[in-house]
């Protein structure tokens, strides 16, 4: 699945006054890496990377080198030896002793072989993935329910009911009335039970949309039964077997509907940015709204990666040779894009990862755009 945005901003807030801070990202992309010794071959060249780098800091202290080295060690324990590699066309380690992380984390599509030590987790490939919008799927019929959540990018099941309804008799007359009471009366329960299994979910992890299948009466009448809260995140129906069908099939119907709010997203983050005062254009304006505080959302192509500037103190990106906040001498970057999204998850705003109008965004906004608090 998809990470959660809550995981992606607890890492985001880890941020230590000193380079101990060793990401990984090893690639399981089907596609290369299907085999028992493809995947061994993917880890030895991700972990000899590690190595070199760690190998390389000759300028760190000793104590941050035998830090950096007991990371390297435990997560080499984990990529050496039985890989949760189901369901993952990814995965990302994070490993820091002195502030007591250490997180694996199956990732749902494929990402490149990545070493990065740094103060801080490198979260920006993870929330590049995450969506904003956390979708729940409630398949219901007459006696049997399943509750799924995730994103665009796979969903999985979270819990199965199976009440006990009594199907129709026909022995007519009253008690043939009586007894069609009693059946209704259970499918009623049944539905009642599953809206009050959603509603807990929603509290314990809150979730941005809701789609419901079944057959259509009985959907109908589920939706009816549904708390207020849910009902105004209802997003649209399915028409699926709600019993035996696999989360991929699932997903594979539901993903018109996701295409849909996609498109929507999209056009309304571009409305925006045509407004005057309502958006930072081009790399240099977000960057100044980031460092101020102001961005609502930031708007950029998946695929944008630009080299820049970052403040080891504060953290804050910049397009300087000395930081605008508090003149700290500023480190180079690979990819500033990448503190620019870390920055944006610190400040609890909204990223939007653009796909479907990346030339369009490239036109008029050099790729990055944010829209702004104030």
């Amino acid at each position: 699945m998809a990470p959660d945005r809550a995981d992606v901003r607890r890492l985001a807030q880890i941020r230590l006054d000193r380079p101990v801070v060793l990401s990984l990202y090893l690639n399981l992309d089907p596609t290369e890496f299907a085999t028992p010794p493809a995947r061994a071959t993917a880890v030895r060249s991700l972990l000899d990377e590690a190595d070199r780098r760690v190998r390389d800091l000759k300028e760190l202290p000793h104590y941050d080198r035998m830090e950096l080295r007991a990371n390297l060690k435990r997560a080499s324990e984990v990529l050496e030896g039985e890989l949760p590699t189901e369901g993952a066309h990814a995965l990302a380690i994070f490993s820091a002793e002195s502030a007591d992380l250490f997180e694996t984390l199956k990732l749902p599509r494929p990402l490149p072989n990545r070493v990065a030590i740094r103060r801080a987790p490198l979260i920006a490939p993870l929330a590049r993935l995450a969506r904003r919008e956390r979708w729940c799927v409630a398949l219901v019929n007459r006696r049997d329910a399943r509750i799924f959540r995730g994103s665009p990018d796979g969903l999985y099941e979270i819990e199965r009911i199976h009440d006990l309804v009594f199907g129709q008799h026909d022995q007519g007359g009253w008690s043939q009335a009586r007894f069609q009471r009693g059946i209704e009366k259970e499918k009623d329960d049944h539905l009642k039970h599953t809206a009050e299994a959603l509603m807990k979910h929603f509290k314990r992890r809150p979730f941005e949309r809701l789609i419901v299948g079944g057959p259509r009466e009985v959907a109908a009448d589920f939706e009816s039964k549904l708390h207020g809260y849910l009902s105004e995140r209802l997003a649209g129906r399915i028409d699926v077997d709600v019993e035996h069908s696999s989360s991929d099939e699932v997903l594979e119907a539901v993903q018109p509907l996701f295409d849909e709010l996609e498109d929507e997203r999209e056009a309304e983050a571009f409305e925006r940015i045509g407004e005057a005062g309502r958006a930072a254009i081009g790399l240099e304006e977000v960057l100044r709204a980031l460092n101020e505080r102001r961005v609502e959302t930031l708007v950029a192509d998946e695929q944008l990666s630009v080299p820049g500037t970052c403040c080891p103190a504060c953290g804050g990106p910049a397009g300087e040779s000395s930081c605008p906040v508090d003149e700290t001498q500023l480190e180079a970057l690979e990819d500033l894009t990448e503190e620019a999204v870390e920055l944006t998850i610190q400040q609890s705003a909204e990223i939007l990862a653009v796909r479907r109008r990346r030339d369009e965004l490239a036109e008029r906004a050099g790729g990055v755009a944010a829209l702004l608090r104030f």
